[in-house]
């Protein structure tokens, strides 16, 4: 897999990823309710976040097709790790968070990271490490769950 930082062109096909698995975190599998976070995610939003200095957003390809995408959001925050569906269990999201995290600590972060993590995610970001922080949060939409890292910089299996 070929891991490189993502870049505006980017957008259309990062935003198409995410919205095929946006179902995982929205209450209602339309997305009714969700509106204002299916924005963030659209090509424009992601293009946003790509751009903004405050984000480190990292694009992974096996054979020129995108599998999956990470984004770190003043350098502690794991805004975005998604992969797409039909990459799940290939080690891919361990991978794009390996790259993100440390280069986030390379950039001077200690190790202390945050998550909102899906419902779905949850066991994933455990094996990264990650403890839940707070109760599941249903707002706008969507469901998330509050999650958090403070390790240092190495994570269980991250040597």
């Amino acid at each position: 897999m070929i891991i490189r930082p993502a870049t505006p062109t980017d957008a259309p096909s990062i935003s198409a990823l995410i919205r095929g698995v946006a179902h995982c975190f929205t209450l209602h599998p339309d997305g009714a309710g969700a509106e204002d976070f299916l924005r963030t995610i659209s090509p424009e939003g992601i293009e946003s976040c790509i751009t903004a200095p405050n984000f480190h957003y990292l694009a992974g390809f096996m054979e020129g097709e995108l599998v999956g995408v990470v984004a770190i959001r003043d350098n502690h925050h794991l805004h975005h790790l998604f992969v797409s569906p039909k990459f799940h269990h290939r080690g891919i999201a361990k991978k794009l968070w390996r790259v993100a995290m440390n280069e986030a600590v390379q950039r001077g972060n200690p190790g202390a990271f945050t998550v909102n993590s899906t419902p779905f995610a949850v066991p994933v970001y455990a094996s990264f490490g990650f403890e839940i922080s707070g109760p599941k949060v249903e707002t706008k939409g969507i469901s998330y769950v509050p999650m958090q890292l403070s390790s240092g910089g190495n994570p269980p299996g991250f040597a």
